[in-house]
C-alpha cells in the first residue's frame, strides 16, 4: 500500500496516479510491513505474509484483535495463555511482543501504580 501526499496548493482532483505524482511537492511513502509471529511453548510460528500498516500502534491494535479472535475460537486450549504475538518489521527486528493474557484486559483497565 502507498501513502501519497501532495502540497495543499495542488488539491485538484487527479485522474490517475501519474497525475498525482507530477504535482509539485508530491511524495510517495511505502507503508511498513509487519509480521505477526506466534510464540508458544518455545516454538515460533512465523507469519509468512505480514501486513502493511501505517505504524507500530496500528500493529499493536491488530495484534490485540488477532489474539482476541484466537482466544474466542480456541477457548478450550489453555496453553494459549502462555503464548505471545511477536511483531517484527521487514528486517526481522522485534517491534513489540504482545502476550495473549494482556489481550484479555480492556484498555484503560488493569492495575494502577501508586506513586
Amino acid at each position: 500500500m502507498y501513502i501519497l501526499t501532495a502540497c495543499p496548493s495542488a488539491m485538484q482532483p487527479a485522474r490517475d496516479f501519474a497525475a498525482i505524482l507530477s504535482q509539485p511537492h508530491a511524495t510517495l511513502t511505502l507503508m511498513p510491513r509487519y509480521f505477526f509471529n506466534t510464540r508458544i511453548d518455545g516454538e515460533l510460528i512465523r507469519d509468512p505474509d505480514g501486513a502493511e500498516l501505517r505504524d507500530p500502534d496500528h500493529a499493536w491494535n491488530m495484534a490485540r484483535a488477532m489474539i482476541r479472535d484466537i482466544l474466542h475460537d480456541e477457548s478450550n486450549e489453555p496453553r494459549l495463555l502462555r503464548a505471545a504475538i511477536e511483531v517484527t518489521d521487514e528486517t526481522g527486528e522485534v517491534v513489540l511482543e504482545f502476550p495473549f493474557t494482556e489481550a484479555l484486559i480492556e484498555p484503560g483497565q488493569g492495575s494502577k501504580a501508586l506513586h
